[in-house]
C-alpha cells in the first residue's frame, strides 16, 4: 500500500505502518555506538480497531528513573486492548544508553536527553536522538504522558507537572487524577514543554525514587493512565478518577524548596506526602559528634511533596520540596486519609468453611 492509499487511521513512522487493529513491537534505531552498532529504543504501537486519540506514553528519559518503565510496559503488554479506540505509542525506555549504564544522563558528554527536544538534525548526539524520537513517535500524537521519578538521593510523592494556563493541558492534568499538580511551562528542551508547544498537550508525572520499581507508584500510575484514556474516549467505559482532594500550585509563586543552612548528617523526621505544620521540625542536621544540632522548621503549613533520602548535605543542598495547603484542602486531605485508613483497617469477612 502506498502512502496515498494508507488508511487514515493507520499509524505511520519512518520505516513502518501500523494498521487499525494491529500491534507492533519495534526496536527503532536513533543513533550508533562507538563501534557503529545501532542504538535502538523499544516502541510498542497498539492501534485500536476503532478511531480515537493517539496517545504517547514515555519513561526513562533519565536512564535511572525506572517506575515509569513498568507503567508503560504494563499498559502496552498487560492490558486488554480489544475495546481500544485510538492508538497508544508506548516507549518505556527513551534514554537507552543511560538505562544501560543506570545513569540519569546520556553517557555521551553527560547530556540531558530531557533538555534536548524537539531535537535537530546535524546537532549534538542528544539532539539527534531527540529529533528521531520526536519526529517519528511524538509528532503524530494528540496527547502525551511522560513518566519520571526524583533524582537519586531524593524521593517524590506522586504528582503532576503541567502548564495549567493551557486549557487543553489543564484538562489532561486533571484527568490523570493526582492530588498535587505543579503548574509551569517547564524548562526549554523538556519533552512536555516542546510537545505542548508543538500542539500536543503533555504532562509529566513524577513518582517515587530512582533505581527501583515501587509497586505503590506503578499501580497509581496505571490508574492515572486509565483515567486519562477514559476522559478522552479511548476506553468505552468511563472511569475518570477523582482523587478525593486536589491542589494546584503555581511553580513561580508557591513552590518552596527548603535548603540546608549547615553541612552535616540529616535526620529526616517526616516522609514524602506528610502534612507538616508551621514551626514543626522537618529534620535535624548534626555534625559527626552530634555536638551541633541544626533543626529545620517548616516555614508554613503544607505538604512534603519530596524529601531527601541521602542523609548528607552541604550548605545550600535541598532538604525537601514543600507546598502550602489551604485550610480547606487540609481538611479534605485529612478526611480522605481517614477514609482510606478506615477501609484498610476493616477486617475482611472470613470465607465460609467447606465441609
Amino acid at each position: 500500500m502506498t502512502g496515498s492509499e494508507a488508511d487514515p487511521d493507520a499509524f505511520t513512522y519512518n520505516g513502518g505502518i501500523v494498521e487499525p487493529g494491529e500491534t507492533q513491537n519495534v526496536r527503532y534505531g536513533i543513533s550508533e555506538t562507538y563501534l557503529g552498532d545501532p542504538v535502538r529504543i523499544p516502541v510498542t504501537i497498539v492501534n485500536g480497531a476503532e478511531p480515537g486519540p493517539t496517545v504517547f506514553l514515555t519513561a526513562a528519559a533519565h536512564g535511572d528513573e525506572l517506575n515509569g518503565i513498568e507503567v508503560v510496559r504494563e499498559v502496552a503488554h498487560g492490558w486488554n486492548h480489544d475495546d481500544l479506540c485510538g492508538t497508544l505509542v508506548c516507549m518505556p525506555v527513551l534514554n537507552v544508553p543511560g538505562f544501560l549504564s543506570q545513569e540519569r544522563y546520556l553517557p555521551i558528554y553527560d547530556r540531558d536527553l530531557n533538555r534536548s527536544f524537539p531535537g535537530r538534525q546535524g546537532s549534538t548526539s542528544a539532539k539527534r536522538m531527540a529529533f528521531q524520537i520526536f519526529r517519528n513517535f511524538i509528532a503524530p500524537c494528540d496527547i502525551g504522558l511522560d513518566f519520571h521519578t526524583s533524582t537519586r538521593g531524593r524521593t517524590n510523592m506522586l504528582h503532576v507537572r503541567a502548564d495549567m494556563a493551557d486549557p487543553e493541558v489543564s484538562r489532561l492534568a486533571k484527568s490523570f487524577g493526582s492530588n498535587v499538580i505543579i503548574s509551569s511551562e517547564g524548562p526549554t528542551g523538556t519533552l512536555r514543554r516542546e510537545a505542548t508547544d508543538y500542539g500536543i498537550p503533555t504532562i509529566t508525572i513524577e513518582m517515587g525514587e530512582a533505581h527501583r520499581f515501587q509497586r505503590e507508584f506503578i499501580d497509581r500510575g496505571l490508574e492515572g493512565v486509565g483515567s486519562v484514556l477514559s476522559e478522552y474516549g479511548a476506553h468505552r467505559t468511563p472511569s475518570v478518577k477523582w482523587p478525593g482532594w486536589r491542589t494546584v500550585i503555581d511553580d513561580a509563586k508557591e513552590k518552596t524548596w527548603i535548603r540546608a543552612d549547615a553541612g552535616g548528617l540529616v535526620d529526616m523526621h517526616h516522609d514524602r506526602g506528610s502534612l507538616v505544620y508551621e514551626g514543626d521540625t522537618i529534620c535535624t542536621i548534626t555534625n559527626p559528634f552530634k555536638t551541633d544540632r541544626e533543626p529545620v522548621e517548616a516555614p508554613f503549613t503544607g505538604l512534603l511533596v519530596g524529601v531527601l533520602e541521602n542523609p548528607v548535605v552541604y550548605p545550600g543542598n535541598p532538604l525537601c520540596h514543600m507546598v502550602e495547603l489551604s485550610a480547606k484542602t487540609r481538611k479534605a486531605l485529612k478526611r480522605e486519609r481517614a477514609r482510606s485508613e478506615s477501609v484498610e483497617n476493616t477486617p475482611t469477612p472470613a470465607s465460609p468453611s467447606r465441609r
